[in-house]
């Protein structure tokens, strides 16, 4: 078999599992092994070829990264945002640290607000905000 064959079938491959997995990394390797045809096909020998795909995948990582770094991330709004929970516990009512119901689960959640630290097991509260697997929740809906 032809050196550039295996250049194009390995660009194919890396091609296809980039669609199936959805990172722009194994395209820039797909891309990179299609240089790496495309100079075997010139008749150049194995070690231009490699030096060539090499140059073109590392050249295109650092785009991608590059890329990554600029675009601006979406910032989505969180659907529990609004959404009534149940006090349970306090863990620490000095610093506003609780246990609330949401979901039939017991959540960490900080309660915001000075006034509200008088709360009692049972009360509803309002999620204002996500913060990891911390609820920042308040006695008024947001």
């Amino acid at each position: 078999m032809e050196t550039y064959l295996v250049w194009l079938a390995a660009g194919f491959v890396l091609v296809i599992a980039e669609l199936v997995t959805g990172t722009f990394f194994l395209l820039v390797l797909g891309v990179a092994a299609f240089a790496g045809s495309a100079t075997a096909w010139f008749g150049l020998g194995f070690w231009v070829e490699a030096l060539c795909a090499a140059v073109v995948a590392i050249a295109g990582v650092f785009w991608v990264q590059q890329r990554r770094k600029t675009m601006p991330q979406p910032d989505m709004a969180s659907l529990d945002v609004g959404q009534a929970v149940t006090l349970d516990a306090w863990v620490n009512r000095e610093q506003g640290a609780a246990r609330v119901k949401y979901r039939n689960t017991l959540w960490d959640a900080e309660v915001e607000g000075g006034g509200e630290r008088e709360l009692d097991h049972g009360e509803v509260l309002y999620i204002r905000a996500v913060d990891g697997n911390t609820l920042k929740v308040a006695k008024t809906k947001p």
